[in-house]
């Protein structure tokens, strides 16, 4: 990989010291007669070699220099507004991240290559060409662990963020267009055997028996909901009576941990989740961004259906979650009571991959009784975010404004420090940067409403 150092040196021999327009005028006098290629290649100060190429027609007039662009201008430009806006909406990028989504840019481009050309190259000449458009900051790098990372000016910046997209976008009133999005994990036990008491005492389950399903539950201000996504790992069950057996219009998917991720996001949200929310817009769909990261194509078609992503702050979730706050644990009280189990919060019950959805059907219809919209709604209160209520956070799950500075590193801008990036943030160390445009830096009285 080249260094920064090496690729300046390099950069440097080969700058270009003179204009396009100077070349132009330079052809325009070859061309009438009046000079020859030496003459005016001295007169106007560009190479010979260069100016008789164009004479020759080699080289078309007004060409770019050097190796061809690995994505377009157009395409560029699109990367450096999709960043803009992605960090006004709490999940600015990380290097890799930007890179991978150029990558996608590029493949998406020339279907048949296999792997992306674009590495620490492509980067370094990008930062340059784009300095008056992005700033690359520190990540913050706090001591991890939720109680203590609490932050007050994250909650306070999220809530003031929250505000202005409501105003701007009129939502103040309208629950029905609000919506939050959360994933919910249920542990597979194996299978209970009876035995008598010689052999049980030497009885030893085989190991790897047990099995990770997540559910990805969506739900709005109002109490109604979007059919959940149904993620289980590894691999789907056999058969199909899971989808049979399973809640109306559920989706489903696998991955290997049973968890959420960027391709099963994007799956969920552009063919389930805007099939089946409502037709009015705009719509507001807050989420966890760490969980659930997203990539070019769900912002692209997130603003093209006037649906606003916005992510809630770093290590805050298990406070500003409405999901967390009432309905996944009663949905989990209801799962264990279906199954008999003694201990009414307790997953790690018996069930296999293949009965789970329709056990989880008979659970999941309290989301259409009272009670299950009346816990719903209440946790958008309690969470304070329908309606916007900053003071509904209780003062005891958040540290003290300034109470903890970064371990390492400069601290960044205000509202820098409210965001969260997606994916490999949290496991990164103290070189790990955040990707912001010089106008998300500003603080949020300066930035004004935000445009989805």
């Amino acid at each position: 990989m080249p260094s920064r150092n090496h690729l300046d040196k390099i950069g440097r021999k080969k700058k270009k010291k003179w204009t396009e327009e100077a070349m132009e005028r330079a052809l325009i006098e070859v061309k009438s007669g009046r000079c020859t290629v030496r003459q005016a290649a001295k007169e106007f100060g560009v190479p010979k070699s260069s100016l008789g190429d164009r004479v020759s027609g080699r080289v078309a007039p007004g060409s770019r220099s050097g190796p061809a662009q690995l994505i377009t201008s157009a395409d560029e430009e699109l990367l450096v507004e999709f960043s803009l806006y992605i960090s006004k909406h709490g999940f600015p990028l990380t290097k890799q991240q930007l890179v991978s989504f150029a990558s996608s840019i590029y493949k998406r481009q020339h279907r048949r290559v296999a792997f992306s050309k674009l590495g620490q190259t492509w980067w370094l000449n990008f930062r340059k060409r784009q300095e008056k458009n992005i700033n690359i900051q520190p990540a913050d790098n706090v001591v991890r662990g939720r109680t203590v990372c609490v932050r007050k000016e994250a909650v306070d910046q999220f809530f003031h963020l929250l505000s202005t997209v409501m105003d701007a976008h009129g939502l103040r009133d309208k629950p029905h267009q609000i919506f939050n999005c959360n994933e919910t994990g249920f542990q597979l036990g194996r299978k209970r055997v009876i035995l008598p008491k010689s052999v049980s005492l030497g009885y030893k389950p085989a190991p790897g028996l047990r099995d990770h399903i997540s559910v990805l539950a969506c739900f709005s201000a109002a109490g109604e909901d979007i059919p959940p996504f149904i993620i289980y790992s590894k691999a789907y069950p056999g058969g199909v009576c899971y989808k049979t057996q399973g809640p109306p219009n559920a989706l489903y998917g696998w991955s290997d941990s049973g968890c959420i991720n960027s391709d099963l996001f994007k799956k969920w949200f552009l063919k389930h989740f805007l099939l089946h929310a409502p037709k009015v817009r705009p719509l507001l769909l807050i989420f966890d961004g760490h969980k659930s990261p997203v990539n070019l194509e769900v912002v692209e078609a997130a603003r093209k259906e006037d649906v606003i992503l916005l992510c809630l702050p770093p290590h805050c979730s298990h406070v500003l979650q409405p999901l967390d706050a009432g309905l996944f644990v009663l949905l989990k009280q209801r799962f264990a009571a279906l199954l008999g189990d003694g201990c009414a919060t307790d997953t790690h019950v018996a069930v296999s991959k293949k009965e789970f959805s329709g056990v989880f059907k008979g659970t999941y219809q309290v989301v259409k009784e009272e009670e299950g919209v009346r816990t719903v709604k209440e946790g958008f209160r309690k969470c304070g975010m329908y309606p916007v209520n900053h003071f509904a956070i209780s003062e005891g799950h958040l540290m003290p404004m300034h109470g903890m500075g970064p371990a390492a590193g400069p601290s960044l801008s205000t509202s820098a420090q409210a965001v969260q990036t997606v994916g490999d943030l949290t496991a990164a160390g103290n070189s790990s940067k955040l990707i912001t445009t010089q106008s998300a830096v500003s603080t949020f009285e300066e930035r004004g409403c935000l445009h989805n």
